[in-house]
């Protein structure tokens, strides 16, 4: 500490020197002392630092002056408070100084120690402090209007002071501030007009009501009167920055406002019309509910300010669709820079604000599509020749806005079922395709790369859309984009966007569309190939490959197909390629995009190369030997592999197996799956040229493969197992005693197989159903050795079925034989376990399927025996043996269940055998059963026990689904003799009538969107919390308190989040977020529920979860923040830490979610809450994990495209 004091003593010596450079060089070396954490100072040092530090900011050197600013930053953090308060207080006399180089360095000095205060919630007073000193200090220099230069700085100070400290610590100085800021919305200097306005903005943000009502009656008045046209603009400027900065609390005044903004859109000020219609835009993003009735009135006024160009006279008449040819609209746009222009000229400012108000309606009124499309989107297509620039580009955007509001519903619009709703945003949309091309077509001529590429972004969206929706319209749009590629003067991002939005269209669209215009593509996309720019190179490589699958398609379903020849271009094509293919010194990303592209070539055109062929084969293998291309070469070769064409990739064989096999052992999960693609394509078209040496050089790689880590990776591994039993049989009979058995086995016995692994499976067993019987007896060897889950009894029963279909000779013999000597004799031992029993019942089930049993006489009497068993899972696998086996010989099984159902006192069972025979039996095998099976279970659907009733439910439903014209009318029949089910007294009819509205939301949602109105508000009413339904129940020494209601709510809240993927229109989300909200405060289950919610939200209406942030922080604050009451220990188990971990968890991934939203972070209590969770290391941690989380599900979705591009 010592030598820090005499080395900080010698610097301020030094600044005190008379040479500038040394005062430079000493300050520069204080600030890099400052900067270390280390660094401590004694009072006496740190009031010399302070004094030198002020006295250099009035220094003659202006580079010291910056210097000694750029120290108080680093200073504030080491000094103590009395210090910092000398600073500011120093700081704040020299604002007020006639120099104007210090009054401007001390402003900069003050943002600077303003910014580098400790927050609020660290619980330093120091902030409070130093801010109520410059408060005081800044209303007064404000006020005084003396020196407008001051007043700038004061206001910016001022402005930035409330920005970053939005919590309380101003609050008793909100009336002082407001006092004098509001007269400054009068000053004769516009800057002084601007500044106020921003520091009032950043000022409602935090105020008390009282200040805010102050505020909002001030404006109120002031706009009423209208003394004066400038000051009305600037009140209405003011409203429109309230209403961005505190939309929330705006809301409620908009009645009296609204009136007034339209009333000065009708005076003749262009100024005051842009200034008025920015105020709509903001009421619109900011109070979406109370704004609602006016959205009518605000859309008219857009839409005849949209057109509003007084000093220029369009040409109204109807152009001739003859002169939509290219080259006539080539000349006609020659002349475009003659348009008229005036530079005094402001109209454009308002139609530029008009589309970007509609723009905002768009976005956020998703429920009003079908009217935009009425009214609205034809407007915006009329106004696509708009003049200015800028003007034209938030048309376009405003366009963009519309199409993409349009394609979140095309779920439940697509759906066959809402086809009656009549027109639907997007068939009417499909009806205005040609007004929209119509206008496009001339667009794409213009000079300007600022309209072209705004053309092809609209053109990209709307074919994402409405896919194929350009099929007439591409003679019309090829021209253009031709047009782009081949202009001289197009920037490269044109060029890209001109290439992405041509890739996308073909894509969209039939091939047989293209072929009038491949010799015009043709020249242009090969042009761009050789683009020394990557980025147009990649694009172009990327449409070249398209283009390829245009002039000859392979999927014979392509009209006109055969009558196109590709001939003429296909040397172009390869030869662009093959120079990009060759190439070693490019881009990584045209390198990748080059080698699909050849295979896209060799796959669609293979067999008109026959001498560049072999060749180019080579360099595939040259490509598939570099790490960096191995996965890109690996797709390339497995697409080649495929095509119909059969390619002859006999030379390359010999090397490309081996290597193929040595990527299997790489640790790299997507080139593993692709491998695994490849070399079954391989199998399957080039068995005759794949050695068993190949093969050996395969199987040595497989066993790791196949593995419970990666079911993924083990399907596909499975496949080629499947693939390979056909091919090369002989070569899995070193299979018996390998490792692959082993793993086979260990991986049947795994809880985990199931899906698409398990299907696998199967298809191997019954491909290679004699070698199987090998794994029979790795069971019958140890047939006591019981298994870790109900899963793997499951899977093994299923290769028991697989292998007895797989022999249709020795099957049914050896099977038999395995039931009536070791099954069966198991089963009747009392002796067996129950873990036998369960894998033996669940085996004739699986083969019973498949088989018919029914020679087996003592079967029926041993599952029977099986349902008085001791345990739980032997009973219910009884129960699916005898279904199962039923659905093997109906004519014999059915009556006996349907006859011991009547009998028996073991319906439950009976009833879930009689489940299982009407799920998986043919319908024309049931037919003559459906009546004798709807009798009995009418007489079992009153029954005493919930769990029969529910079982009698499902057999229903499904038995429904057989003969639905005659038993549906019944089943409406008895379901409308009771009352309507929501409002029944009984709380189980109600939560069975919310899961039946919840399946009826997810899986047709076409059947309730109708009846919202109505059931909503039965459906919100059962989210509330009842009182009565919570009671105490005493357990020993304890209380404990049950919720009845708990299940109705949860049943509820499911209802609601369903309804935001299927009925998002129909919603008020106002109301639903009220809800949302209460349920922020429930009960653990209901919580994680709207926590999903709430996170799903965030990214569908983003404006309405905004203007609620403040009261939906603080649950989840309260969440964060509660600690498991650990009064005992003892008494806090560990689920109750990892139910509050996780309910932690969950609430964060709700704020990182919140925090995605634009301004989600000026929320005071939003910044606040963050501020408290970073100096929270708990929660910090959690924070983290989860935002890294968020970033790896991008990771994830490129996996999932990865899976569509193996299994297209």
């Amino acid at each position: 500490m010592a030598s820090a004091s005499y080395h900080i003593s010698n610097l301020l010596e030094k600044m005190t020197s008379s040479d500038k450079d040394f005062r430079f060089m000493a300050t520069n070396d204080l600030m890099t002392e400052l900067q270390k954490d280390s660094i401590k100072l004694d009072d006496d040092s740190e009031r010399k630092v302070v004094r030198m530090i002020l006295k250099l900011l009035e220094d003659k050197n202006g580079e010291v002056q910056n210097l000694a600013v750029k120290c108080l930053g680093p200073l504030v953090s080491k000094v103590k408070e009395y210090q910092v308060e000398t600073i500011v207080d120093t700081l704040c006399t020299n604002m007020l100084s006639d120099k104007e180089q210090l009054r401007d360095i001390s402003s900069i000095g003050l943002k600077t120690v303003i910014g580098e205060l400790p927050p609020a919630s660290s619980g330093s007073a120091l902030a409070a402090s130093v801010c109520k000193k410059i408060t005081g200090r800044l209303t007064s220099a404000i006020a005084k209007q003396e020196d407008v230069s001051v007043q700038l700085e004061a206001l910016d100070i001022m402005a930035d002071m409330l920005c970053r400290y939005l919590g309380g610590l101003l609050v008793n100085f909100h009336p002082s501030i407001l006092s004098c800021l509001l007269p400054q919305l009068t000053s004769p200097r516009l800057a002084v007009r601007k500044r106020t306005i921003m520091a009032l903005g950043h000022l409602v943000m935090s105020c008390g009501n009282l200040v805010f009502i102050d505020l909002i009656e001030h404006l109120l008045t002031e706009l009423g009167r209208n003394d004066n046209m400038s000051t009305t603009r600037t009140y209405i400027q003011c409203t429109a920055a309230i209403s961005r900065q505190a939309g929330h609390r705006i809301g409620e005044y908009l009645e009296k406002i609204i009136p007034l903004v339209v009333k000065f859109c009708n005076v003749d000020d262009d100024e005051l019309r842009e200034y008025c219609i920015q105020a709509f835009e903001s009421f619109v993003r900011r109070c979406p509910k109370e704004v609602y009735q006016h959205v009518p009135t605000i859309i008219s006024i857009c839409l005849r300010y949209l057109t509003y160009d007084p000093n220029y006279n369009f040409d109204d008449e109807d152009e001739d669709d003859n002169a939509m040819d290219a080259e006539q609209n080539d000349e006609d746009y020659q002349g475009s820079d003659d348009e008229y222009s005036d530079d005094d000229d402001m109209s454009w400012k308002v139609r530029r604000a008009a589309a970007k108000c509609l723009d905002a309606v768009v976005s956020t009124r998703h429920e009003m599509l079908p009217e935009f499309y009425r009214s609205v989107s034809p407007a915006l297509v009329c106004r696509f020749k708009e003049r200015e620039e800028n003007v034209k580009a938030d048309v376009f955007h405003a366009y963009l806005s519309l199409l993409k509001q349009t394609r979140p519903a095309q779920s439940w619009l697509a759906d066959p079922d809402a086809m009656e709703q009549g027109d639907t945003p997007l068939t009417m949309l499909q009806s205005q395709v040609p007004m929209i091309v119509k206008a496009l077509h001339k667009q794409l001529k213009e000079k300007s790369v600022k309209t072209r590429q705004c053309c092809f972004n609209m053109l990209t969206e709307l074919v994402n859309v409405l896919p194929g929706a350009l099929t007439q319209h591409i003679p019309v749009l090829i021209p253009g984009i031709i047009f782009s590629l081949n202009d001289k003067s197009s920037s490269s991002n044109l060029k890209i966007d001109a290439l992405a939005c041509l890739h996308v269209i073909m894509v969209t669209h039939p091939a047989h569309a293209f072929h009038a215009h491949v010799p015009a593509l043709v020249p242009p996309v090969v042009a761009c190939v050789g683009d020394p720019f990557y980025k147009i190179t990649s694009e172009a490589l990327l449409v070249t490959q398209q283009l390829v699958k245009v002039i000859r398609p392979l999927d014979n379903q392509s009209e006109g197909s055969d009558s196109f020849d590709p001939s003429p271009y296909i040397n172009d094509l390869f030869t662009c390629t093959i120079r990009r293919l060759k190439a070693a010194d490019i881009d990584q990303e045209v390198k990748e995009r080059a080698i699909s592209c050849m295979g896209q070539i060799i796959c669609n055109l293979g067999d008109r190369l026959p001498t560049e062929l072999p060749g180019t084969l080579l360099i595939f293998l040259e490509r598939l030997k570099n790490e960096i291309t191995r996965l890109t070469t690996v797709k390339a070769l497995t697409m080649i592999a495929g095509s119909p064409l059969k390619i002859d990739l006999r030379p390359v064989l010999p090397d490309a197996v081996p290597i193929l096999a040595s990527f299997l052992r790489k640790n790299q999960r997507a080139l593993k799956l692709c491998t695994l693609a490849a070399l079954d394509i391989l199998l399957r078209n080039y068995s005759s040229a794949v050695t068993p040496v190949m093969v050996d050089a395969v199987l040595a790689e497989l066993p790791p493969l196949i593995s419970e880590s990666d079911m993924h990776v083990s399907q596909m591994a499975l496949s080629f197992l499947s693939t390979l039993a056909v091919t090369h049989p002989s070569s899995l009979g070193q299979l018996s005693g390998g490792n692959i058995l082993q793993q086979l086995i260990a991986l049947v016995r795994s809880p985990l197989l199931q899906g698409g692994a398990l299907a696998a499976m199967l298809d191997f067993y019954q491909v290679k159903g004699r070698m199987g019987f090998m794994f029979l007896d790795q069971y019958r060897v140890a047939p006591s050795a019981a298994l870790p889950h109900k899963q793997a009894y499951c899977s093994i029963a299923k290769c028991v079925a697989a292998l007895t279909r797989a022999c249709p000779t020795e099957g049914p013999a050896v099977v038999g034989q395995f039931i009536q000597v070791t099954y069966l004799s198991d089963v009747k031992n009392s002796r067996s376990t129950d873990s036998i029993r369960l894998l033996a019942l669940l085996s004739l089930g699986e083969v019973g399927h498949h088989v018919d049993l029914s020679s087996q006489p003592e079967l029926k009497t041993v599952i029977l025996d099986a349902f008085s068993s001791s345990s739980e899972e032997v009973k219910s696998a009884a129960s699916y043996a005898l279904g199962s086996i039923a659905v093997g010989n109906l004519p014999e099984y059915l009556p006996f269940v349907l006859q011991e159902i009547s009998s028996s006192k073991r319906q439950y069972l009976l009833l879930h055998s009689l489940k299982e025979i009407i799920s998986s039996a043919s319908v024309s095998g049931l037919k003559p059963y459906v009546e004798s099976v709807w009798s009995l279970l009418l007489k079992h659907c009153e029954c005493q026990e919930e769990g029969t009733r529910n079982v009698v439910a499902e057999c229903l439903g499904k038995l429904t689904l057989i003969d639905p014209e005659t038993l549906l009318p019944r089943l409406k029949g008895y379901h409308l003799r009771g009352t309507a089910t929501l409002e029944d007294p009984d709380l189980n009819v109600r939560r069975v009538a919310l899961v039946t509205f919840n399946s009826a939301a997810h899986n047709k949602p076409s059947l309730i969107r109708e009846l919202l109105d109505s059931v909503l508000p039965q459906l919100y009413n059962e989210t509330k919390v009842r009182k009565e339904l919570i009671r105490e129940v005493e357990m020993g020494p304890f209380k404990h308190t049950v919720d009845d209601g708990l299940d109705l709510r949860k049943a509820a809240f499911e209802c609601m989040y369903t309804l935001l993927d299927s009925c998002l229109d129909r919603l008020d989300i106002f109301t639903f977020l009220n809800h949302v909200e209460d349920g922020l405060k429930d009960h653990y289950d209901i919580k994680m529920l709207t926590f999903l919610m709430l996170a799903r939200l965030s990214s569908l209406c983003p404006s309405a979860v905004l203007q609620r942030l403040d009261r939906l922080v603080e649950p989840l604050r309260a969440t964060c923040t509660t600690k498991v009451h650990a009064y005992s220990l003892q008494n806090s188990v560990k689920q109750e830490f990892e139910k509050q971990d996780e309910l932690k968890r969950s609430a964060m991934r709700a704020v990182v979610a919140l925090l995605t939203i634009p301004e989600a972070e000026k929320s005071p209590l939003m910044s606040e809450f963050q501020s408290q969770i970073s100096s929270n290391q708990e929660l910090a941690a959690i924070f983290d994990s989860i935002q890294r989380d968020s970033s790896s599900a991008n990771m994830e979705s490129m996996d999932n495209q990865l899976k569509d591009d193996i299994f297209p």
